[in-house]
């Protein structure tokens, strides 16, 4: 895998990914239609803000132990591996039919919603489970692994910023959209096919 197909696969992935309804999504709607749209983009920033640690760490931890042994890499390649495909599995068989709602976090007043957002994320331990997972697959081989791997994650942030720009921007159609049974399901289940895929793909790397 060259630089190119990396970020074109990454791209796409962590585009569908990306708009997937979660708690992220759910807060930012929530705050869009209950606040305002400024109340609801320092809640974007904070939740971006916790990508991007969440990023750093994983980056750096996965540098350390990908360069450990190659026992270390066997042990997080098929944790990932196995991870990835169970939740594809989960998603596919079990899809949802409402938006999830955001956590005790979001919960009740709080002055600054930069910090909000940003705690939502960081105690969502499913966002480090899952850059462990993903992320390492679409580091090419000829690039340094913790830059490469904090650069995907901002990457992601950056389709994150687009999507909550989307959603804050028209609110109200698309809230109608995504607590549409059959829209959440088809979208879980596409997104529980690409986790499988992934996870097999994960399963077949080499060091």
């Amino acid at each position: 895998m060259n630089v190119a197909s990396s970020l074109i696969s990454f791209t796409l992935a962590a585009t569908l990914l990306t708009i997937t309804p979660g708690l992220d999504t759910a807060m930012i709607l929530r705050t869009s239609m209950t606040q305002s749209a400024k109340t609801a983009t320092k809640a974007g920033l904070g939740i971006i803000a916790g990508c991007l640690v969440w990023g750093a760490a994983v980056a750096v931890g996965l540098g350390l132990l990908i360069t450990a042994s190659p026992l270390a890499f066997g042990a997080l390649k098929w944790a990932g591996a196995i991870y990835l495909v169970w939740f594809g599995v989960q998603l596919f068989r079990q899809p949802r039919l409402y938006l999830g709602h955001t956590t005790a976090v979001a919960a009740g007043p709080q002055r600054n919603w930069i910090i909000k957002g940003l705690l939502q994320n960081l105690l969502n331990p499913k966002i480090g489970v899952f850059y462990v997972s993903f992320l390492p697959q679409f580091v090419p081989p000829t690039m340094p692994a913790v830059s490469y791997t904090f650069f995907l994650a901002v990457v992601h942030a950056s389709l994150t910023i687009i999507w909550f720009a989307i959603l804050i921007t028209a609110t109200r159609p698309i809230a109608r959209l995504l607590q549409r049974p059959g829209f959440i399901k088809t979208i879980d289940r596409l997104t529980g096919c690409v986790f499988i895929a992934f996870g097999a793909r994960l399963a077949l790397a080499q060091r």
